[in-house]
């Protein structure tokens, strides 16, 4: 009896050899898994040995499923590379198996594709294992699958007329990496390196897009934390090749047939897979402190990746519209739009005006907002109103800020009045030091405009010449001469610390002072001092 007819008599029959639970009290788990996986190789009379092997993917000991994912995805390979799995529209397993009008090859392959679709499912299961091994191996193991499949297609295609690539595969794969209640960080920063391989990116990220659009649709957009944490380390660890980059070549499944009129080779494909599953993750509400990740990165790592940055406009406009923190992160997407893509922002300088108050001097983020800021306000075309507007504002928050913020925020008034010599009055208007008198300009105003600070004066730095720290006064100073043409540098000054200011102070070098008495050398012994004269230690 040849092994094809033999499997056919004996496919249904359980295993005749002892169980995984009775082996494993007698022989190691390794030796055991060995031996199944070289039985099931070797001759197809064993292939019922596959239970054996795919029921320690459900063991409690991480080793021992460990172990048998490499055995599995060593058996469903080489299963691949000699063409032993049934390719087509899989039959029910029950009910064909048991029909004699299919060759015992056949009702191999059938039974072969029905134990890699379990271990394929037990596999996936695995990715949300406690352990972090465990789940590495099983992502690990999937992936070579994907790749077997690409090479070796489970379903009839006509390769001169399809492009072939497990999508489904992938798309289930990307689905158990997103997972709703579980982070997934660490193993998706392991999944990073498949993303290297360009026809992986773009299907995840296609895959990526319909994933969010299914998941938040289902929670009717509300916010899911855990899942779009998910999401976003997924997507930020994605980056499309640069347009100067040589032609896309690095592919997992290679495509023998009109390679160059594959989606996947075109970068302009990939740039709109990339748009669309930025735009769409964008589109619901996220958490407040996810804004502040997306729009870290949003103007390196996100725009230049983009087919048309100015779609990002909406999501902007509403982070520009939460205020605090976050309002100031997302002038860097606003500044690229309006400098390089002419976007035209109604109340731009209105709201950035609204921006300033205390609290700028204390975020991490301070030094990205004044470099910001010093752009914004860097056109000469700018009216004398509502400069004068932004200096008084600096001026009147420069009574309360501390040190370091200070250094920053002197010179940088000086800046703008050396721009627009208009807003010199501030400086020069006549002195009202001897008599009291109410400021003109409105600090609570909202609108620049309004605020009446042209007619103010900058009584504030005035005051500052008298502040505790030496620099401080020092800069404040500056106001009394004539202001030179050349602006102050403040570049070296935004990222000051409180530390390094303390350290600049104590490493700086003093002059002696020449005082009128005697330097003491001991203890009661100055001549020239009254308890040396009348007192002594004897």
């Amino acid at each position: 009896m040849n092994t094809a007819t033999h499997f056919s008599e004996t496919i249904m029959a359980p295993s005749t050899d002892s169980n995984v639970k009775g082996e494993t009290s007698q022989v190691s788990y390794k030796k055991d898994i060995n031996t199944k996986t070289d039985r099931v190789l070797q001759n197809k009379k064993h292939a019922n040995d596959i239970f054996d092997v795919t029921e320690y993917l459900q063991s409690e000991k991480d080793k021992e499923v460990i172990f048998a994912t490499n055995a599995c995805s060593k058996i469903f390979c080489q299963l691949f590379y000699r063409g032993d799995l049934y390719v087509g529209d899989l039959p029910e397993e029950e009910e064909d198996l048991m029909k004699g009008d299919r060759s015992a090859e056949e009702k191999y392959g059938i039974f072969m594709r029905h134990r890699y679709n379990n271990s394929v499912e037990l596999l996936l299961e695995n990715i949300g294992h406690k352990a972090f091994q465990v789940k590495e191996t099983s992502l690990c193991a999937l992936m070579k699958f994907v790749a077997a499949e690409g090479k070796h297609p489970l379903q009839n295609l006509d390769l001169s007329e399809h492009y072939n690539f497990p999508r489904e595969l992938l798309r289930t794969l990307v689905e158990h990496l997103l997972s709703e209640n579980e982070d997934m960080s660490l193993l998706i920063s392991r999944f990073q390196e498949f993303l290297e391989m360009d026809d992986v990116r773009y299907y995840v990220m296609s895959s990526v897009r319909d994933n969010i659009y299914r998941v938040m649709g289902r929670n009717k957009k509300a916010v899911i934390p855990v899942y779009q944490n998910n999401v976003f380390t997924l997507l930020s660890t994605i980056n499309v090749p640069s347009s100067e980059a040589s032609k896309m070549k690095n592919f997992l499944v290679k495509q023998e047939y009109k390679l160059e009129e594959w989606k996947v080779a075109k970068l302009k494909e990939h740039k709109r897979a990339f748009e669309q599953m930025w735009l769409v993750f964008l589109k619901f509400k996220l958490p407040s402190n996810m804004y502040k990740k997306i729009l870290v990165i949003l103007h390196e790592s996100i725009m230049p990746q983009m087919s048309d940055p100015t779609l990002l406009i909406d999501f902007l406009s509403a982070a520009y519209d939460i205020g605090g923190a976050i309002s100031l992160l997302s002038l860097n997407g606003l500044f690229i739009l309006i400098h390089k893509h002419n976007l035209d922002y109604p109340d731009f300088y209105k709201k950035l005006y609204s921006l300033l108050d205390p609290s700028i001097f204390h975020v991490k983020y301070r030094a990205r907002f004044f470099h910001l800021v010093n752009i914004f306000l860097s056109s000469t075309h700018l009216p004398a109103y509502l400069v004068a507007a932004f200096v008084k504002r600096f001026a009147r928050l420069s009574l309360t800020a501390p040190p370091t913020s200070l250094l920053i925020l002197l010179p940088f008034i000086c800046n703008l009045i050396r721009r627009h010599p208009s807003c010199r009055v501030l400086i020069h208007r006549p002195s009202t030091a001897e008599e009291p008198c109410d400021d003109p300009y409105v600090m609570e105003e909202e609108d620049p405009a309004q605020s009446h600070a042209l007619e103010s004066s900058l009584w504030e730095i005035k005051t500052l010449q008298k502040h505790y720290h030496p620099d401080v006064a020092k800069a404040a100073m500056k106001i009394n001469e004539p202001l030179t043409e050349q602006e102050d540098d403040i570049s070296e000054l935004l990222e000051l610390s409180t530390f390094e200011l303390m350290e600049r102070e104590l490493k700086a070098e003093r002059k002696t002072i020449p005082l009128e008495f005697d330097t003491a050398t001991e203890l009661l012994k100055s001549s020239r001092e009254v308890l040396g004269v009348h007192f002594s230690l004897e």
